[in-house]
């Protein structure tokens, strides 16, 4: 007998790294060797905990798959989630792996260096999906059909797992590198034609094995490596968002940068709310840009 979908899963699940931030930040442009006087913030972080307080912020409900562990710091973290409004429910709580951390410093000049530590999510492994097929989520049989915000944070064998896996056949696929350093593990996606990416160009450089001046020729050179759909960003020069149906390139808004990490997942987040709000192709490209931009100014999301 076939198993009914479960229509009580939350709609949208925000999968990969949820940790800690701690964030060194000076007001003065700075180098390698540096050594400037500023503030240092530890804040909840990760590339799906990024995307989830985003959605959260445009009233979404997101449920986090991930890895925390069962140390001072998870259970600091995992209330954290429980403050801002996310469903921690399905969280795999590691009793050998500690809590995930990631540190970056930035500058007036933009992000000097960054070290993520996701080393716990990583051998975790499959086990943070086992909710998508034990039937809590969804199973083979009945496939969770809800949007899931896909991190690439996960090994690349897993990602490959996921693009091909039964369990995610009816899920709408929305899928970002965690850094250029990781965006090798989304060419699954690329090969299978599987779901949206989004990527900056430094990424899109690195899965086409090329160079590229703008956003719009780099998404449609991903759109020939087999891309289903892909929005590429260009920092404050422009984005692009491209499938068949054709592609569409805009400039964001011009603002002051006063922060960078994180600015990525919040435009993926918000073209997700966009879309879920039942938005078209340029208004929710024009509303994740603009989400964006209000983000790097250091002014209130909201």
């Amino acid at each position: 007998m076939t198993q009914a979908p479960n229509t009580s899963a939350p709609a949208i699940l925000c999968i990969g790294s949820v940790l800690w931030d701690i964030i060194g930040r000076s007001s003065m442009e700075m180098q390698r060797g540096s050594d400037m006087p500023g503030r240092i913030t530890r804040l909840p972080g990760g590339v799906a905990m990024n995307i989830a307080m985003t959605l959260a912020r445009f009233g979404m409900t997101p449920a986090l798959l991930t890895s925390v562990g069962r140390d001072p710091e998870g259970d600091e973290l995992i209330n954290a989630c429980g403050h801002l409004g996310l469903n921690t429910d399905y969280i795999y709580r590691s009793e050998d792996l500690p809590t995930d951390r990631y540190m970056a410093v930035e500058g007036a000049n933009g992000l000097i260096a960054a070290i993520a530590d996701a080393h716990s999510l990583e051998a975790a492994g499959d086990k943070i999906l086992r909710p998508l097929s034990d039937g809590a989520l969804g199973s083979a049989q009945a496939p969770y059909e809800g949007q899931v915000a896909l991190d690439g944070n996960l090994t690349l064998s897993l990602l490959d797992e996921i693009a091909a896996s039964p369990a995610f056949a009816a899920a709408n696929l929305r899928v970002a590198p965690a850094s250029p350093g990781k965006a090798e593990r989304l060419r699954p996606f690329l090969s299978r034609s599987r779901g949206t990416l989004y990527v900056n160009l430094e990424e899109a450089g690195i899965l086409c094995q090329a160079e590229f001046t703008d956003s719009e020729t780099a998404a449609k050179a991903m759109l020939a490596r087999g891309a289903a759909r892909v929005l590429v960003t260009d920092g404050g020069k422009s984005a692009t968002e491209a499938s068949a149906a054709g592609a569409i390139t805009l400039e964001p808004p011009r603002v002051t940068v006063a922060r960078v990490t994180g600015a990525g997942d919040t435009f993926m987040a918000a073209h997700i709310a966009a879309e879920a709000g039942g938005a078209d192709r340029r208004t929710a490209l024009t509303a994740a840009l603009k989400a964006a931009a209000t983000y790097v100014s250091g002014e209130p999301p909201l």
